[in-house]
């Protein structure tokens, strides 16, 4: 088993030198080429505390120096998120108040119509009952994840032999489960344990709950697997948050007689308390823009050509921006709304 792993740690040695040798002959050349463009060019340039601005010369302090040099080193990707984000969204959010189709011979032709089409989503027979099961997916299954997340991360940061393997298993179904993977499975209904239904532990919550409380419970049970793959990432957000915590705190609390409990609640939770947000978020947009089979995506999707299910006559273009964009806006509140809890408990401490 020993040699296997020195194998397996030479093979990753000899990869990494293969990796730093391409990034010093390929990547570092690049970029610095890109550097001396961005400062040796007639129309944008800096000289020492001067900008150059198509050729008119301004004074400007070390600061605004150092942040016109990180605005450009951005300036690719701001171009980038203004072209294929902000415009689309924008010009959908325009469409959304047309009846838009599309024509080979003509293109988009538009029809204005107002609050229409949002009006229409509420009287959809199909829509309404999605977006009631993904606001309630999305109020369950956010604190589940964060909880699990941050129990994980807490064990694993514990020290002990073998905890690089323990943060690779709850890693791993990140990479090897990817979206297509993700999708097959739960048209499959293969997203939840064996053990359950087979146990009938299912069943029993439908049958002794009321359905406020067991839909949701019912619908997170048999979702287990996407709350694996969906904590892979928050689990890394708060293991990082942990290292920085300073461990002189934790020895100044057991030396005053601090139960684990306590540091927990005192130290650890106040420590990474920031990154809970950041977790939030990232798990509000990745479960919001995971395609379901039947779900508010693939309707948006389906409505830009074909008619809607309840409907002869609710689609086109213009219908589809407008669910977009009230799936966006729901997605928005529901992030809000938590990002408000976790502000209003960090004030009431």
């Amino acid at each position: 088993m020993k040699p296997f792993i020195q194998k397996i740690g030479a093979s990753l040695k000899s990869i990494g030198h293969k990796i730093a040798r391409f990034y010093d002959a390929k990547i570092d050349p690049f970029i610095s080429k890109i550097g001396y463009a961005l400062t040796h060019n007639p129309l944008i340039r800096m000289d020492d505390l001067t900008l150059r601005l198509f050729g008119i010369k301004i004074k400007v302090t070390r600061k605004r120096r150092d942040a016109f040099y990180g605005y450009m080193f951005i300036s690719l990707w701001l171009i980038g998120l203004l072209i294929f984000t902000l415009y689309p969204m924008i010009y959908a959010l325009y469409l959304s108040f047309f009846e838009a189709y599309y024509n080979l011979q003509t293109g988009i032709t538009t029809t204005f119509v107002g609050f229409d089409n949002y009006f229409n989503i509420f009287r959809s027979q199909t829509l309404v009952p999605l977006f009631a099961n993904y606001v309630i997916r999305m109020l369950v299954s956010v604190p589940l994840i964060i909880v699990f997340s941050i129990i994980i991360a807490v064990l694993i940061n514990v020290p002990m032999k073998g905890k690089s393997i323990f943060r690779t298993i709850f890693f791993l179904p990140v990479i090897i489960a990817t979206g297509p993977v993700i999708g097959e499975l739960t048209a499959q209904n293969a997203t939840t344990l064996p053990a359950l239904e087979e146990s009938n532990v299912l069943n029993f919550i439908s049958d002794n709950l009321g359905s406020f409380i067991a839909d949701p419970m019912v619908l997170l049970l048999n979702s287990l697997l996407l709350v694996l793959w969906y904590a892979g990432i928050p689990i890394l957000i708060f293991l990082a948050g942990l290292q920085k915590i300073d461990k002189s705190v934790y020895e100044a609390a057991d030396i005053d007689g601090a139960s684990p409990w306590d540091r927990f609640w005192k130290i650890t939770l106040p420590g990474i308390s920031s990154l809970i947000s950041v977790a939030v978020i990232y798990i509000v947009v990745t479960m919001s823009l995971f395609v379901e089979s039947g779900g508010i995506l693939e309707l948006t999707r389906s409505h830009m050509l074909v008619g809607a299910p309840d409907s002869q006559f609710w689609f086109g273009y213009g219908y589809a921006a407008a669910i977009a964009w009230m799936y966006f806006i729901f997605m928005v509140i529901i992030m809000t709304i938590f990002i408000l809890l976790l502000r209003g408990r960090k004030e009431n401490r």
